[in-house]
């Protein structure tokens, strides 16, 4: 089979609705309907644009320097732009650079397609930093993308505007494309970097209103970028795929995008207040340790080192026997000992989450 499944959706799969306590999701905690105010009762089900609606476009659009809603591509989820981007850019044999850990996906969609993936690591040791020195060495004269996530899933780690400065000069001296995930960018604690997109026309981005608007179920993603070239074969690879988005999914985009701080000031609020919490709880820690996440809704702590455990065993118990979900290291092709930890769910929620984690590794550590 060309395409394997990822190992982090099967756990999810597994795992994700047997739970009470989801301490694992890499979102603020999703809405419900009636939370929405929303009517929908004279919405037509019809088919609908191919790039996206033109009012979500400009919508979006307001929130890029310097581009319109020409250079906007509504997908199905940031999971499509991104399979489009690299389908469009990359032929089996060329290269791209993925940073990581990060979201399965953007490294397992180049690889089922036969190009040379290198993964650019961002190590515990360094704060889950990226080092842009080491970047430029991965460089081959067959890279055609370089892929970077910040705010980081799942690390929670970010770069400083200089950094991404860097970054974008480095893809432009080589005639390569920068595809930067920006889904967390509206849940920063400062300030919020500029948009790559608005930087420079070798930037693509992704974005969707998963993960900050706790709307994953309506299954909206875009594009952003200046380049039409690549939004023309982005368009191209879509129609064959979704052909269009769906227009519930559009129309509550539009109505929550467009008095978004209704929802984004809350959602901060409610992150940064659960993620005291999960700070509160870590410096109690004897066995856990963590690199604190500077943005987003998601940390990567790990058991300690020098702790003698399975950690496997851990998150077994803690969703078999505790009903609480959680994500191993593994998931991310990582160190087993670290896990995922999500933190935009609800405070009770959480807080008996970090509880029965605890009790977990106290059952199964060795003696």
């Amino acid at each position: 089979m060309w395409f394997d499944r990822m190992t982090l959706e099967d756990w999810f799969d597994t795992y994700q609705y047997e739970v009470s306590y989801d301490i694992g999701e890499s979102a603020v905690k999703y809405l419900t309907f009636d939370q929405l105010s929303i009517d929908l009762g004279r919405l037509p089900i019809r088919y609908g644009y191919h790039t996206g609606r033109p009012d979500l476009r400009e919508l979006l659009a307001a929130e890029y320097e310097g581009l319109g809603a020409d250079d906007i591509l509504v997908t199905s989820g940031g999971s499509e732009a991104n399979f489009a981007i690299v389908s469009a850019l990359l032929n089996p044999g060329d290269h791209i650079i993925v940073e990581h850990p990060n979201y399965p996906s953007l490294y397992e969609v180049p690889r089922s397609l036969g190009c040379e993936v290198s993964l650019f690591r961002l190590r515990y040791e360094d704060g889950f930093k990226p080092r842009l020195d080491q970047l430029e060495k991965l460089i081959t004269p067959r890279t055609k993308l370089i892929s970077l996530t910040h705010p980081n899933n799942p690390t929670g780690s970010m770069i400083t505007r200089e950094e991404l400065e860097s970054a974008i000069r480095l893809a432009e001296s080589h005639g390569i494309t920068l595809m930067f995930d920006e889904t967390y960018s509206e849940l920063v604690y400062g300030d919020m970097l500029p948009s790559a997109a608005s930087l420079s026309p070798n930037a693509v981005i992704i974005s969707s209103m998963s993960k900050c608007y706790g709307l994953p179920g309506i299954r909206i993603g875009w594009l952003a970028t200046r380049n039409r070239a690549l939004l023309d074969a982005v368009l191209a690879i879509r129609e064959q795929v979704s052909i269009t988005n769906n227009a519930i999914g559009e129309e509550i985009a539009v109505r929550v995008l467009a008095r978004k701080e209704e929802f984004l000031v809350p959602a901060r609020e409610h992150v940064c207040r659960n993620r005291d919490i999960v700070t509160a709880w870590m410096d109690k820690q004897a066995r856990f340790e963590w690199v604190p996440p500077e943005a987003g809704v998601v940390s990567f702590p790990r058991i300690k080192p020098d702790i003698r455990v399975d950690p496997e065993r851990v998150y077994r118990l803690l969703a078999e026997k505790f009903r609480t979900f959680t994500i191993p290291g593994r998931c991310f092709e990582m160190d087993n000992r670290h896990f995922r930890l999500g933190f935009g769910g609800n405070p009770d929620e959480i807080r008996t989450g970090l509880a029965n984690l605890e009790q977990a590794l106290a059952e199964t550590v060795e003696s």
